[in-house]
């Protein structure tokens, strides 16, 4: 089944202006994996005028949630991949505005307390009795949201700050020289570098730099939806065009218009979306999902990529016009493994912003065992990694100084720093047992899913297989 939405998708809040005719209408996300329960939900707060995209499991879920603002999440507590009690737990986490309301099964009640205990609004029982009793749920969730949002300023979102944080060692110079210069003009960039290298910074960076900065940034994520979600998320579609489309939606090309258009991972659009895009950089035209009306915008396309796009035209796997097109500016984006002089000046950078977020005065110091451990790790992250963990360590670190056992990082060069109550780093036996059990946890803590308990630890999924498999951890 297809995203459920009205026709107004926009990332900028000032685009949802058409929609929200009210104050009492809101952007709702549904999570429920049975699917006719998931179209009737759906249908009934759109009748009532609110914005509503439908996903069919929890995984769906967290990925919006981080892609896309919301206002309200209405969540089944069992389904598939995550849970409903991770979405509550990720939401309150990573998105604390963000009021949910969960559905449980007739009888699950405990189970939904459970839920408001880690930070839900509410529960609703199925069957649903009534959808007025829903539809008022939902209004005074969208209300207190509203008291909450408007009780305290907000916060700055400036992309010039922003990129000062990522970009502003020297070393970083000639890259900054090129986003300013290219940001004066409309061409096609892409963005190349590891995961975490600050890509889609940049991407903001541009736009906030450049002639459409009155307009929208919208961004996507070519790497998270299948290829037929992909297709209705960038093009949009017709009533009808599918099972579940209930009404016409624009895509995110056309709500891009007179702005910027950033597809992250460019490297894993399937190849007959890459035609479509190929069509679109070089008409500026395309077709809704079950449409014939050709729709015209204006954009400026940036792409980023962590993958070598030039192998993968070699081997077949990425069109070559198509990377001719894109490749018309490229920056790499390095990783701080090739800018070591950098990573002192960025950690403290950082801490400082994130003392400011937690409302940390005055900025703890970093102590000189932790500046050497911080020099010389791996950071296979890169920048993503080095703030996961100066965060974490932030949040242990109760006095002025941070300290080695307040870090806890994946550093294939130094011994991995303890969390604190940790014993000597001599003791090997010990450090594993508690690395093991931290691992653990983590994946208790998020309901099993190892993509999200790897990015909670700051390490790579893949490193995170690799200790799974020496801890036997099942």
């Amino acid at each position: 089944m297809g995203l459920l939405g009205c026709e107004s998708r926009e990332w900028p809040e000032r685009a949802c202006m058409n929609v929200r005719r009210n104050k009492d209408t809101g952007r709702i996300l549904i999570a429920e994996d049975e699917e006719g329960l998931r179209s009737f939900l759906a249908e009934a707060l759109e009748a009532v005028g609110h914005e509503v995209v439908a996903v069919p499991d929890g995984l769906a879920a967290l990925a919006a949630i981080r892609a896309e603002p919301f206002d309200v999440v209405l969540t089944d507590l069992k389904m598939p991949g995550a849970d409903g009690m991770t979405v509550v737990r990720t939401a309150r986490l990573e998105r604390p505005d963000l009021e949910v309301i969960v559905l449980t099964a007739h009888g699950g009640v405990t189970s939904a307390v459970e839920a408001i205990k880690l930070g839900a609004f509410d529960y609703v029982e199925k069957p649903i009795a009534s959808l007025a009793v829903l539809r008022e749920l939902v209004a005074r969730a969208l209300a207190r949201r509203a008291a909450i949002v408007g009780a305290r300023p907000e916060p700055s979102a400036d992309p010039s700050s922003i990129a000062s944080l990522t970009f502003g060692a020297p070393s970083m110079r000639p890259v900054v020289d090129a986003l300013e210069r290219v940001a004066r003009t409309n061409a096609t960039v892409m963005l190349m570098g590891d995961s975490g290298t600050g890509k889609e910074v940049a991407a903001r960076f541009l736009h906030a730099r450049g002639s459409r900065s009155s307009g929208p940034f919208v961004a996507i994520n070519c790497a998270v939806l299948s290829e037929s979600l992909l297709e209705s998320e960038l093009f949009g579609h017709e009533k009808g065009a599918f099972t579940g489309a209930h009404t016409m939606r624009r895509g995110r090309l056309e709500l891009a218009d007179q702005g910027t258009f950033f597809l992250d991972e460019i490297g894993e659009l399937a190849p007959g979306l890459q035609a479509k895009l190929l069509r679109v950089i070089e008409q500026r035209s395309f077709e809704r999902v079950g449409g014939t009306k050709t729709i015209e915008v204006d954009v400026r396309i940036v792409v980023a990529t962590h993958r070598d796009l030039r192998a993968m035209v070699q081997g077949g796997g990425f069109r070559e016009d198509l990377y001719h097109r894109l490749a018309v500016f490229p920056i790499r984006l390095p990783p701080l493994r090739e800018r070591r002089e950098d990573i002192l000046p960025l950690a403290e950078t950082l801490l400082v912003g994130l003392a400011a977020e937690a409302g940390r005065s005055p900025v703890p110091t970093l102590d000189p065992n932790v500046r050497q451990i911080l020099a010389s790790s791996a950071w296979p992250g890169n920048v993503r990694e080095l703030r996961n963990a100066l965060e974490r360590a932030l949040i242990l670190a109760d006095g002025s100084v941070i300290r080695s056992e307040h870090l806890w990082i994946d550093a294939p060069s130094v011994a991995a720093p303890q969390p604190s109550g940790a014993p000597p780093q001599g003791d090997v036996g010990s450090m594993m047992e508690l690395e093991r059990d931290a691992i653990v946890r983590t994946l208790a803590s998020v309901g099993g899913n190892r993509r999200e308990a790897a990015a909670k630890l700051g390490i790579g999924l893949r490193t995170l297989y690799d200790k799974l498999k020496r801890y036997d951890i099942r």
